[in-house]
């Protein structure tokens, strides 16, 4: 079992509470009656007692209005925003964190390579209808397969996210094995599926989020008509199973299969595509489809991180086919990047992801001026670097998120988020 150590909150100092000494009255004159005198002693003494009594209460606090508030009632979420105002709001994320603004499902993708994910997880848990950590691997060894991965599991954190009672932890599963070997023998099936199943009993899983698309249009088995066809009825068997298979924890449930596409790239299917009759053969089988409308752009083609147009195209091309395709679209969890890239733009291509925590701090270094592009919908600033190359710098804005969050809505789509362990606190708010 994977073990962390909890991060602890620094308490800071409390201030100490100054007590005024009350001022000492005048001695009243001796012509006052003692009947006048009385009440005016009453009072002074109700004065006195209520002193005391906020004096030992303490100070009140009184909490900022903005955390109370989420983004858009801060008039944060716009095209127009300074660098200044990102590096002051990004950490104040709305105290109420149990509202769910987007009704479809999202599900929240976790990686043991950045720990910041395992909090943010449990911190806004009821934010997520599902939560993802990248675990395991399934690989051949030899003419057998194992499942490795096992000590990235930590059955403690699952039960914290599973903790306010809907949020479901579906680890991922990376189909490693070699598709030649796995995909012609039924009896390999069998195998992969029984080591998936035993690690989602064992672990009280509400199911498996699978990859292998990708990993199938590497070794170039998916140009094989008959090859693909097996990939096809490999994935609705590991869905047979983990349908027929009721969850540990709630027994009218069973589990479920998320299954990882890649976006088409192009106006019309390639090859190695996952095409929309791949959708169709699937779509009874598979629980959603986690759609990597992400890694538009690259060091060597450097620009935006998931142009909106791109997005909205990729849909319409996995869905088109008349209406009974279109009412897929409730089984795609759109794929939001909570990344950023830094790209190298003169001299020599070059850069890389970046997250939240190295953007503010270029944002910090540079002071750059923050421009919104409408035709991809996203933000970005340029700087020069130590070298004077010409730096542009892509990462998600709350404007950005907001407007991929209206677009899946309008498909009744859901949202697949990678990773929220690499965006800014307030992000959060929007969902």
């Amino acid at each position: 079992m994977r073990k962390r150590r909890e991060r602890r909150k620094n308490v800071g100092s409390e201030a100490e509470l100054r007590h005024q000494q009350p001022s000492v009255p005048a001695e009243a004159p001796r012509s006052l009656s003692l009947s006048r005198l009385l009440p005016l002693l009453a009072l002074g003494a109700l004065l006195l007692l209520l002193i005391s009594y906020q004096s030992f209460r303490g100070p009140k606090t009184i909490s900022s209005p903005s955390t109370h508030l989420s983004v858009y009632e801060r008039g944060l979420v716009k095209p127009n925003v300074g660098y200044q105002e990102v590096l002051n709001e990004n950490s104040k994320a709305s105290e109420n964190v149990s509202d769910r603004h987007f009704k479809h499902p999202v599900l929240a993708y976790v990686t043991p390579w950045n720990s910041k994910g395992y909090d943010v997880a449990k911190k806004f848990n009821s934010k997520f209808t599902h939560v993802s950590p990248v675990w395991y691997e399934l690989r051949s060894e030899g003419s057998k397969l194992s499942l490795v991965g096992q000590h990235n599991a930590d059955t403690g954190w699952v039960s914290e996210v599973k903790s306010n009672g809907h949020t479901l932890v579906l680890p991922r599963v990376v189909l490693e094995a070699f598709p030649n070997e796995l995909l012609k023998r039924k009896m390999m099936w069998e195998k992969a599926i029984n080591l998936i199943l035993a690690e989602c009993e064992a672990m009280g899983y509400d199911g498996v989020v699978l990859e292998s698309w990708s990993r199938w249009a590497a070794y170039g088995v998916l140009h094989d008509p008959n090859m693909r066809s097996l990939a096809l009825q490999f994935i609705n068997q590991l869905a047979d199973k983990l349908h027929s298979t009721h969850s540990m924890q709630d027994k009218s449930r069973v589990l479920q299969l998320v299954y990882v596409i890649p976006a088409p790239r192009s106006e019309v299917f390639q090859p190695d595509d996952f095409t929309s009759e791949d959708l169709r053969r699937l779509s009874e089988a598979v629980d959603w489809f986690s759609l990597m409308t992400y890694d538009f752009s690259s060091a060597q083609y450097p620009g935006p991180s998931a142009p909106l147009n791109w997005i909205r195209s990729s849909l319409k091309l996995l869905l088109h086919g008349g209406t009974s395709q279109q009412k897929l679209a409730h089984k795609i969890l759109i794929g939001i990047n909570f990344y950023g890239n830094d790209f190298i733009i003169s001299e020599e291509f070059g850069g890389g992801p970046i997250i939240g925590s190295e953007y503010l701090a270029l944002l910090e270094k540079h002071r750059p001026a923050v421009r919104w592009n409408s035709d991809v919908a996203e933000h970005f600033f340029v700087y020069p670097d130590d070298r004077n190359y010409q730096h542009a710098v892509f990462y998600p804005s709350l404007m950005s998120i907001s407007t991929r969050l209206e677009e899946a809505h309008s498909w009744g789509a859901g949202l697949s988020i990678w990773e929220i362990g690499q965006g800014l606190d307030y992000f959060f708010d929007l969902l």
